[in-house]
């Protein structure tokens, strides 16, 4: 065990030999986290692989640098047919851990076959309309899909499970059984299939009833020659309601007899006396506008004057406010409260200070502007390890738009990563490309260009491409 401040070994004390920091905490929540790995590896050898999944993801949580829990997670993930997430669990162990990391192994093989992964991100796309045409009720098209999943990647445990319900919803509870054991022979212990196979058996043993039978009296048939008429048994006679139905309309034609024949006359009428009136009202109007013009131009030059002195008055108030922002934002910046500091620098006009005062602000504004990119990324990378992808893009979203290289394009990297399992495959496609042109790592530019020409093939495309191969035409 090493030193979280130093990297130097430490002994039995819960003092670092080197630094002298206090790492009795530190040690703590190591061992907890090793621990946890301890089990996640037990659950995994019997094929417990949710359960073990749990354990490790727990394990990330106490200390996100534990090598062998995180790549254990990703050859559980690939295992469970969740090949995207088993990538982006190595990728993050190789940026922690880049030298001795088996990772790099793993993400090597990977990458040898650029075949398997396009196919696996085929069957992820399929997957989520699968689950869309759920959504929808569609559950027909829903098997359809997930059966054409299931064939390409066997080993889906998403899939099966999801293939049961909708089994179940349609009342097939043998084939839901079936496939739910199919998920049981991947995971054993994976707690959904064994509810849903106790809830199966249930109906089954429920089938011997039968769905109640409408009454006789409901319908009534009888047979006219070679044809049998079917009618309700409760018949009525509607010749009052057409009675009234054609009073009804003889009214409404009379009604637009009235709107369109005496109406416009007595309209006529009123017009002209309008317009009369309108004759002399402009000839009373006409002898008062040039007294009025006068007293408008008076009153324009008045306004303009002041117009002027207020726009001087709201000048000098703005530059003063100024100021006043910039030397409130430096006391919680030389205090390094960079967050507080950036939120007060953003009512400071730097155009209305001097060249000193123009000075500190460039420098103030350089070193917040750092600080909250790395408090973006750190955040954003947290949210994505959580599986929270919609709070990542937010964040992740900031750094990119100010740096899109940045930290060798990683952010990019997590964003279209994060786009990919929302589902928005265009902007996906946007940062894959990105992270190939800004990254200076060949693991991430291959498994970008994979995932890029994936979406490619499948007739995505960047927003607004198409429309400006459409104009070019």
């Amino acid at each position: 065990m090493r030193c979280y401040y130093c990297n130097a070994s430490l002994d039995f004390t819960g003092k670092c030999p080197e630094c002298g920091a206090d790492v009795r905490v530190w040690k703590r929540v190591s061992s907890i986290s090793e621990y946890l790995y301890n089990e996640g590896l037990k659950k995994a050898r019997v094929r417990d692989l949710s359960g073990a999944a749990n354990d490790l993801n727990m394990s990330l949580r106490y200390n996100k640098a534990n090598m062998k829990a995180r790549n254990l997670l990703g050859l559980i993930y690939y295992e469970m047919g969740e090949t995207v997430s088993a990538l982006s669990e190595w990728v993050i162990s190789k940026s922690i851990t880049p030298q001795d990391n088996p990772a790099s192994g793993y993400l090597a093989q990977v990458q040898r076959s650029s075949s398997r992964l396009k196919s696996m991100n085929q069957t992820i796309r399929k997957y989520n309309q699968a689950v869309s045409y759920c959504r929808q009720g569609n559950y027909d098209m829903a098997v359809i899909q997930l059966k054409k999943v299931l064939s390409a990647n066997p080993k889906m445990v998403k899939g099966h499970l999801l293939l049961g319900l909708l089994y179940m919803q349609t009342q097939r509870y043998d084939l839901a059984i079936r496939s739910l054991r199919a998920a049981q022979k991947i995971d054993v212990n994976n707690t959904d299939a064994l509810a849903y196979i106790r809830e199966c058996r249930q109906h089954l043993k429920d089938t011997g009833s039968e769905k109640e039978k409408k009454d006789d009296d409901e319908i009534l048939k009888y047979v006219s020659g070679n044809e049998t008429i079917i009618r309700p048994a409760i018949f009525s006679d509607h010749t009052a309601l057409r009675t009234v139905i054609n009073l009804l309309i003889g009214a409404a034609i009379g009604i637009a007899v009235v709107s369109f024949l005496i109406i416009p006359e007595i309209r006529q009428r009123a017009h002209t006396q309008a317009n009369g009136q309108v004759v002399e009202a402009n000839q009373t109007i006409s002898a008062k506008e040039q007294a009025i013009s006068s007293l408008e131009d008076e009153v324009a030059s008045l306004q303009q004057q002041v117009e002027d002195a207020n726009a001087k008055t709201a000048e000098a108030q703005k530059r003063s406010e100024s100021y006043n922002s910039l030397l409130a934002a430096y006391v919680p910046y030389a205090d390094n409260d960079y967050t507080r500091a950036g939120e007060l620098m953003g009512s400071v006009d730097r155009e209305l200070l001097d060249e000193s005062a123009q000075r500190l602000f460039d420098d103030i504004q350089t070193n917040i502007h750092a600080q909250m990119m790395k408090n973006l990324f750190d955040e954003g990378q947290r949210l994505y390890e959580r599986k929270d992808y919609a709070g990542a893009i937010e964040k992740l979203q900031q750094v990119t738009e100010s740096d899109p290289a940045y930290e060798n394009a990683q952010a990019a990297y997590f964003l279209a990563f994060a786009y990919n399992y929302e589902g928005n495959y265009p902007e996906a496609l946007r940062w894959f490309r990105v992270t190939i042109e800004n990254t200076g790592s060949d693991s991430m530019r291959g498994i970008s260009r994979s995932m890029a020409s994936g979406l490619e093939e499948e007739g995505y495309t960047v927003p607004g491409e198409a429309e400006n191969n459409t104009e070019e035409n």
